[in-house]
């Protein structure tokens, strides 16, 4: 979906995470074609599978939560946009980018694909930039947002970032 309004850095981020994202599959894909025996035990592939399933549920809360949730970076002024501070939005800023970002690291464990994490950091790289600049977007469009952000501290990573 085209949106005119989007913010013109993330025509360029959001299909990088989507290629990411796609790029972890293929190369875990391709290193199942090499005879090397299993890297990771199967305790290590059962604990990646409930990590996978947090990041999935964390992100899945943000989206039930923020009826404003989007793909792209872009102040939703036809759509009344107003700060989500509730549900996960009450612990960091960008829930969405967390749940993902868990996703992203266990995969690798679970398909016991250690080339796989090459595109997770790649993907990592490109989500804590685009969190930055959708913070920065948000704080400098989005009325209300600032306060927020100060109540709110941590971007993606409650007690780091």
């Amino acid at each position: 979906m085209e949106h005119e309004n989007a913010e013109s850095w993330d025509r360029l981020l959001a299909p990088l995470v989507g290629l990411g994202g796609g790029l972890i599959p293929l190369v875990a894909g391709l290193e199942s074609l090499s005879d090397t025996p299993a890297t990771f035990s199967l305790p290590v592939r059962i604990v990646a599978l409930v990590i996978i399933l947090a990041g999935y549920a964390l992100a899945s809360y943000a989206l039930i939560e923020n009826r404003f949730f989007s793909g792209m970076v872009r102040i939703q002024s036809d759509r009344g946009h107003k700060v989500v501070s509730s549900g996960p939005y009450r612990w960091m800023r960008h829930p969405g980018y967390a749940g993902a970002l868990l996703t992203y690291l266990a995969t690798p464990l679970l398909l016991d694909a250690p080339w796989a994490f090459l595109p997770v950091v790649f993907i990592a790289i490109v989500l804590v930039i685009r969190t930055r600049l959708e913070d920065g977007t948000l704080q400098d469009q989005l009325e209300d947002y600032r306060d927020y952000a100060r109540r709110v501290r941590y971007r993606l990573l409650p007690g780091v970032w």
